[in-house]
């Protein structure tokens, strides 16, 4: 319980709820060097145990409901965007220029899944777009790792030398990392007690985030796990995307279970944008720091245009310090931070068993979502909610404690895997790890393809 004792403090919920949570342990999860299975335990039981709580509140009982973490559950759900097929067909996780490549000096790892960052990774290094895996390696082996890094960072693309774990300590954004706690909170302005329609009523199903519209502005990882939680729990979620950046498919298929996706043009369309979230109870936005300033997108502006709004923000470094500006994926923070070389050998770097700082992260955002609409049941009060995938890679490397193998031993991902019928063909998905008293097993409805909805909330709203 440590762990998730650890997570609940940082949410800033009532210690004596932890007695509600009990575990399933099971040998050989998320095997690694560091603790990745306490982790993601604890991510995954601190966001049930919320929105357990945030259950609670809305029925008006007296007892917050029982939470069960199994990690048999959490350790398949860390790993969903590998356990996803399509029509029979596994996924692509990485794209052939997404992988470590040696240097003069050692070793850097690039990201470029998607077209725009391949792009200009290949214009950083002086290369065509045709260019061979083969041409990349020549050209990235006569530099040095972090030539390259800063090269390619200042063409816009991602890349990240390999760091010691003493090097990333010795860095000026670790220092920054670790003066912050693991999960910012705070107000954002001074707005009346959320009142809930209470659950159970003919306005309100018996989920606890029905009725709520969130507005996901996320790609990629951390921030779609979060608003597909926040989806599982019963909150009309609306993921927007911009017309000329679609996501991939396979991603999408992963983490668009319970949502609807549109497109929307931020600069064309405001209109419709500022109609949406006139009734728009939470923004998630996961796009790097400042990025959607420019739109009026920053929690303080959204607030003022929406008082009691709840704001959660997921970078990949975090919104201040020398890296605060940067793009990153959860790949690239295990590079930076040393994870990748304690998970490594001498031979070559290493990673985690699963992208643990991208569904950790994740839960914790959504539970940080759950909290925040629980405290503003009691205390009013828009609010925000920060996390960055460097500061939980620093309560992974540094905070987190090691539990001894115990349970019976897991046998696979075979019993959390589940099978559905949808528009982008027949999916296997890794089922959610969330389970309480009442809760529920499954998302209400399968991913759609990419954009085919109108840009329109789909429920009533909850005040």
């Amino acid at each position: 319980m440590t762990g998730i004792k650890y997570a609940w403090s940082a949410l800033g919920g009532d210690p004596s709820l932890l007695a509600r949570v009990a575990t399933v342990p099971r040998r050989g999860t998320l095997q690694a060097r560091l603790p990745v299975r306490e982790l993601a335990r604890a991510c995954v039981g601190a966001c049930a145990l919320a929105a357990a709580e945030l259950g609670a509140r809305r029925a008006g009982a007296a007892e917050v409901r029982e939470v069960l973490v199994d990690d048999g559950a959490v350790a398949t759900a860390f790993s969903s965007e590998r356990q996803v097929l399509i029509d029979g067909r596994a996924p692509v996780s990485f794209a052939p220029l997404s992988r470590f490549w040696r240097t003069a000096d050692g070793w850097v790892r690039t990201h470029a899944n998607y077209p725009h960052h391949r792009s200009r990774l290949l214009g950083a290094l002086g290369l065509r777009e045709d260019a061979s895996v083969e041409d990349v390696a020549a050209r990235i082996a006569e530099r040095r790792a972090v030539e390259t890094e800063e090269a390619v960072y200042g063409a816009g693309g991602l890349a990240v030398a390999l760091r010691s774990p003493a090097e990333w300590a010795a860095h000026g954004q670790a220092a920054e990392v670790a003066a912050r706690p693991l999960v910012e909170r705070g107000r954002l302005d001074a707005a009346p007690p959320r009142v809930f329609p209470p659950l159970g009523s003919a306005a309100a199903p018996l989920l606890p985030a029905a009725g709520l519209r969130v507005l996901d502005l996320t790609r990629v990882l951390a921030g779609p796990v979060a608003t597909r939680t926040l989806a599982l729990l019963g909150a009309d979620v609306l993921r927007l995307d911009a017309p000329w950046l679609p996501e991939l498919p396979d991603q999408h298929a992963d983490t668009g279970f319970g949502k609807r996706s549109a497109t929307l043009d931020l600069t064309a369309d405001r209109a419709a944008f500022e109609e949406l979230l006139g009734s728009a109870d939470v923004v998630v936005t996961g796009y790097r720091p400042g990025a959607l300033d420019r739109f009026g997108l920053s929690p303080e502006a959204l607030a003022e245009r929406r008082p009691g709004l709840v704001v959660a923000q997921v970078s990949a470094w975090g919104g201040y310090g020398p890296w605060g500006g940067r793009r990153g994926f959860d790949s690239l923070v295990q590079v930076a931070t040393g994870i990748a070389e304690i998970e490594g050998s001498a031979e070559r770097p290493g990673a985690l068993p699963a992208q643990a700082l991208d569904h950790g992260t994740g839960y914790l955002l959504a539970a940080g979502v759950l909290r925040a609409l629980t405290e503003q049941s009691y205390e009013g009060g828009g609010r925000f909610v920060r996390l960055a995938l460097a500061r939980t890679a620093r309560w992974l490397m540094a905070e987190a404690e090691p539990g001894p193998e115990a349970g019976e031993p897991y046998a696979g991902p075979d019993a959390w895997l589940a099978g559905t019928d949808s528009a982008l063909g027949r999916l296997r998905y890794a089922r959610p790890p969330l389970s309480f008293t009442g809760g529920p097993s499954d998302w209400a409805r399968p991913p759609v393809p990419w954009g085919s909805d109108p840009a329109r909330w789909g429920s009533a709203p909850a005040r």
